[in-house]
C-alpha cells in the first residue's frame, strides 16, 4: 500500500506513506499482566513486517498491552515517540535502556514525510491521544484514553478535515480491575458479563465530533492465566461488534482493516485467533501458597505510606497471601478498608517496579472492600484510589499535597485538566482548585 493505514494487533496502528511510516503501541510479541492477557488475534506476517519496516513508533501510555517490552526488543532501531507525560518516566526509562526517544510538544504537529504529520496530546492519567493528518485526511487515535480537556481542541482540528477516521476503546469492560468478591468470599458478578450493547455512545461521538469513520480499537485481547481466565467471557469478541452499529451518517470498519486513502477504499484484514488455551500461573513466577517473606511487609508500607491522598478516605489495606492477612493501616480514623488476595511474586515485582496498575488489570488479584464505600465494585476505587496509586504517584511521582498541586496545575496550564465527574473533580480540586 503505498498510501494509507493498517490497525492490527490490540491497538496498533501502522501508517503508510511510500511504505510503513509509523506504528503505534506496538504489542507484537508476548503478554501482558505477568502472562494474564495476549493478542486476541495473531498478527499476519505482512503486519509485523510492517510494524517491523517503520521509522518511528509512538507509544500512548505505559501499560504492558500498549508498551510492550518483549516487542520492543525487536524494533531497537526505531525512532519512539511520546507525549510529554508529567514526570517523564516512560521517556526516562527507554532512554536508560539505549532507546531513540523524543517528547513531543503538546498540540503541536510535527511533519514525519511530505505528506503525514502527527500531533499528540498527554492527560492527568498519564494516557495521550494521536491525531494524525495524512494529506488532509485524519485520524483521531484515542485508544484507552477518556475525554480529560483536549475534546475542543480535537473537534477543532477535526473540523478542518472533510474525511476523519475515530480509532478508540470499546468493549465490555473489562479492560480494569473486575475481580470483586464479598466479605462472604463469593465473586461479585462484574457488569461486563451483561454484554450491554456497546457503541451507542461511540455513535454519538462521532457525531459530536463530525468523524465519518470508526474502528473498534484497544480491546482485541484474551485471558489465558490459570487464575484469569475466569474473565475471558467478559472480554469482548469479535462477533459482538456486529449488528452493533446503527448509524446511517457514520460508517464502522472492521477491527482489523486496511484502508488505502488513494483509492478510498476499506478492506479487512482476517488475522486467525489463537486458540483458546490455560496457561498455570506458575509459569509466570505466581504460586499462590507462596507467603510474604522477611522485610516484603515494610517493604509494601514503605510503598504505600508517602502516598498521602489515601490517608484521606481510607482506614487500612491488607494484603492476603499464601493465606496469611498483612494488615497496613493508613487512618484509623476511617472505617473503610480493602483486602488484596494476592500471589507473592507479581505482588512484589509490581511494589518493587511502581506498576500497581499491572497488578490489578491482569484480573487474578481478588479485591474484598470493606465497610462504607460510596460505591461498589470497579467504581469504588475510582477517583481516589487507582488514580492517585497507579497514575500520579507510579507514573508522575506525584504522592504529597505538593507535588499532586504541581501535577495538576501543569495539566491546567496546559489546558487540557477537564473532569466531568463530580467526585473526580472534587478529589483534583482538594490539591488544584479550579481558577
Amino acid at each position: 500500500m503505498d498510501f494509507g493505514f493498517e490497525t492490527i494487533g490490540n491497538a496498533c496502528l501502522i501508517v503508510h506513506d511510500n511504505g510503513p511510516l509509523l506504528a503505534t503501541d506496538p504489542w507484537i510479541r508476548g503478554t501482558a499482566y505477568f502472562g494474564s492477557w495476549v493478542t486476541s488475534h495473531e498478527i499476519p506476517n505482512e503486519q509485523l513486517e510492517n510494524v517491523k519496516a517503520a521509522e518511528y513508533l509512538w507509544i500512548s501510555h505505559g501499560h504492558p498491552d500498549h508498551l510492550s517490552h518483549e516487542s520492543l526488543e525487536e524494533l531497537r532501531d526505531k525512532k519512539i515517540l511520546l507525549a510529554d507525560h508529567y514526570g517523564g518516566r516512560i521517556a526516562r526509562d527507554l532512554r536508560a535502556d539505549g532507546f531513540d526517544v523524543t517528547v513531543m510538544t503538546d498540540g503541536q504537529w510535527t511533519k514525519l514525510s511530505d505528506r503525514v504529520r502527527i500531533l499528540t496530546i498527554g492527560d492527568i492519567q498519564q494516557d495521550s491521544i494521536l491525531l494524525v493528518d495524512m494529506d488532509g485526511k485524519l485520524i483521531v487515535n484515542s485508544n484507552d484514553a477518556s475525554d480529560l480537556g483536549a475534546g475542543s481542541f480535537v473537534h477543532n482540528v477535526v473540523s478542518q478535515f472533510d474525511i476523519s477516521f475515530l480509532l478508540c476503546l470499546t468493549g465490555y469492560g473489562d479492560a480494569d480491575m473486575i475481580n470483586f468478591f464479598d466479605e462472604d468470599g463469593e465473586r461479585i458478578p462484574p457488569p461486563a458479563l451483561l454484554h450491554e450493547p456497546l457503541l451507542d455512545g461511540i455513535e454519538s461521538h462521532l457525531k459530536q465530533f463530525g468523524i465519518r469513520y470508526y474502528v473498534p480499537f484497544s480491546a482485541q485481547h484474551s485471558y489465558q492465566r490459570s487464575d484469569s481466565v475466569w474473565a475471558e467471557s467478559c472480554a469482548t469478541p469479535l462477533s459482538a461488534y456486529e449488528g452493533s452499529f446503527h448509524s446511517k451518517e457514520h460508517e464502522m470498519l472492521p477491527p482489523f482493516c486496511r484502508f488505502d486513502l488513494l483509492k478510498q477504499e476499506a478492506s479487512s484484514i482476517s488475522p486467525p485467533k489463537r486458540p483458546g488455551v490455560v496457561v498455570p500461573c506458575e509459569e509466570f513466577g505466581d504460586n499462590w501458597s507462596d507467603e510474604l517473606e522477611s522485610g516484603d511487609a515494610a517493604q509494601i508500607e514503605a510503598y504505600l505510606r508517602p502516598i498521602t491522598h489515601l490517608q484521606t478516605f481510607l482506614g487500612f489495606i491488607n494484603f492476603r497471601v499464601g493465606g496469611r492477612d498483612n494488615r497496613i493501616v493508613i487512618n484509623p480514623d476511617h472505617k473503610r478498608g480493602v483486602t488484596f488476595e494476592a500471589p507473592r511474586y507479581s505482588l512484589m515485582k509490581c511494589i518493587e517496579w511502581n506498576i500497581f496498575d499491572d497488578l490489578m488489570i491482569g484480573n487474578y488479584v481478588k479485591t474484598t472492600l470493606h465497610g462504607p464505600w460510596k460505591h461498589q465494585g470497579t467504581a469504588a476505587l475510582y477517583p481516589d484510589f487507582i488514580p492517585f496509586i497507579g497514575k500520579y504517584a507510579d507514573n508522575a511521582g506525584a504522592r504529597t499535597p505538593a507535588e499532586l498541586k504541581k501535577y495538576f496545575d501543569t495539566y491546567r496550564e496546559r489546558g487540557f485538566l477537564k473532569v466531568d465527574d463530580p467526585d473526580a473533580r472534587a478529589a483534583i480540586e482538594q490539591y488544584s482548585p479550579a481558577p
